[in-house]
């Protein structure tokens, strides 16, 4: 399942990060978003979605939301 398809309020654990861009994997590292690190979705949203990693709220744009496996 991708984060596109998790329910709102639920902690989720990250499986994998499927995307071929290095500089994004290291962005997304810097964040806290790697594989085998929790979260969870706070609001889905038209155009991606708000989450919660380690304590700090991001957001995310679909194409992303979708590359990000749980």
């Amino acid at each position: 399942m991708t984060l596109r398809e998790a329910a709102e309020g639920v902690e989720y654990i990250i499986k994998a990060i499927n995307t071929d861009d290095e500089e994004l994997n290291s962005f997304l590292f810097s964040l806290g978003c790697y594989s085998g690190e929790p979260i969870t979705v706070v609001a889905h949203r038209k155009s991606g979605c708000t989450v919660s990693i380690k304590d700090s709220r991001y957001n995310f744009d679909v194409n992303l939301t979708r590359a990000i496996e749980i």
